[in-house]
């Protein structure tokens, strides 16, 4: 039985953990299945902490529908599999986080799907990709990781539609905060939540949206079939972190502005990679495409692998943790981490090198910043 509130409301939701709901006959499951009532069954189909959230994220991304998944990868898989099948292409960005990669290249082919990778910021070699044989996706990441380069989102999903393939997008470096790819004509996008929506470095968790209500339910099957569904407390505390995710993002943002800037002028940094810089190859296009900022992502490069341990070791205030978003500032070394099961080749033919360190910038005042990560580059 549940507790008599009388006429007050909890403020904040509760959590509900159970697995399986009492349904009160066999009219009743019918009407719940066949989508005439709304109910729940069991827990890996839907629960009130999933259905909250995805639709707080709904209404941010200005979506349709949307499907709360276990993971970030989980949420990247379930378009994927609900929409390919034997003899399936994929047209995908050459340069996107690297357990993606290990997916499109290493997996999908042993079910009989084919990847052709392009420079998505060449948009010609995109027009040929589609061109040269039916794809149903075009798949690439809003700011790609690590090197941040942005996607031209209206241009690519203009090609998208001549060819007849759906353009699905990574938002997680930009989330709906700076960039809401479904407004500018992007069919399905996935946020991995872990990341800066939930903000606090403690849920493992994954969101796809779309703008085609009818890929709702095939997607929502994908996960439960599959088992990608997610639990219900990192549910709860994902839309606690959703709520000051704009502040924060703000925030870091404008330290990552000022910091990009900053360690260009510093000893022993040899390349900064930040959209708001001048010299970043998407200067130009991150102002269109991101007119709200260009996020909290950045990477600089040291001369080698030893300087970047020298450095890590001499900042702990920046600690190593080999993913991003905390509402703290982190680093991460994508040649050993997120990247690492890439060839050489492909890595160096990124710009990804031994001496890349990329960061997570935080919300810590900038002066506070500054320090640590200056105290690292002079050695300690």
């Amino acid at each position: 039985m549940l507790p008599d509130f009388g006429p007050t409301v909890p403020l904040t939701p509760p959590i509900y953990p159970s697995a399986v709901y009492h349904i009160p006959d066999l009219d009743a499951v019918d009407a719940i299945y066949n989508g005439e009532a709304t109910g729940y069954v069991y827990a890996r189909d839907g629960h009130p902490n999933a259905s909250m959230l995805g639709d707080e994220l709904r209404q941010a991304h200005a979506a349709e529908w949307g499907v709360v998944a276990a993971t970030g990868m989980a949420a990247l898989s379930a378009p994927f599999l609900a929409l390919l099948s034997q003899g399936g292409r994929v047209i995908a960005s050459n340069r996107i986080y690297g357990k993606t990669t290990v997916l499109l290249r290493d997996e999908f082919p042993r079910f009989g799907v084919s990847t052709t990778w392009v420079d998505t910021n060449d948009l010609d070699a995109v027009e040929a990709a589609l061109a040269a044989g039916p794809a149903q996706i075009l798949f690439t990441e809003t700011i790609s990781n690590p090197l941040c380069r942005v996607a031209d989102v209206p241009a690519l999903a203009e090609i998208a539609y001549r060819h007849g393939a759906r353009l699905f997008l990574d938002n997680t470096f930009a989330t709906p905060t700076l960039c809401k790819p479904l407004e500018m004509g992007a069919n399905l996008v996935m946020e991995s939540l872990t990341k800066m929506i939930g903000g606090h470095s403690d849920v493992i968790l994954g969101f796809v949206c779309g703008r085609e209500p009818k890929l709702e339910p095939t997607v929502a099957t994908a996960v439960s079939t599959w088992g990608l569904a997610a639990n219900p407390f990192e549910c709860w505390l994902t839309s606690r972190g959703l709520a000051t995710l704009d502040l924060r993002m703000r925030a870091a943002t404008a330290n990552a502005v000022v910091l990009a800037e900053w360690l260009g002028e510093q000893p022993g940094v040899s390349r900064v990679i930040y959209p708001g810089r001048a010299d970043h190859p998407d200067f130009e296009l991150a102002k269109r495409v991101l007119p709200h900022g260009v996020g909290n992502m950045l990477c600089f490069e040291l001369a080698d692998r030893n300087a970047v341990n020298r450095w890590m070791r001499a900042t702990p205030a920046v600690p190593f943790c080999p993913s991003l978003g905390h509402h703290t500032t982190t680093c991460s070394h994508p040649d050993t981490t997120s990247h690492r099961f890439d060839p050489v080749e492909e890595k160096r033919r990124q710009g990804i090198t031994p001496g890349l360190v990329r960061l997570s910038v935080g919300c810590e005042p900038i002066e506070q910043l500054q320090a640590a990560i200056g105290h690292g580059l002079t050695g300690g």
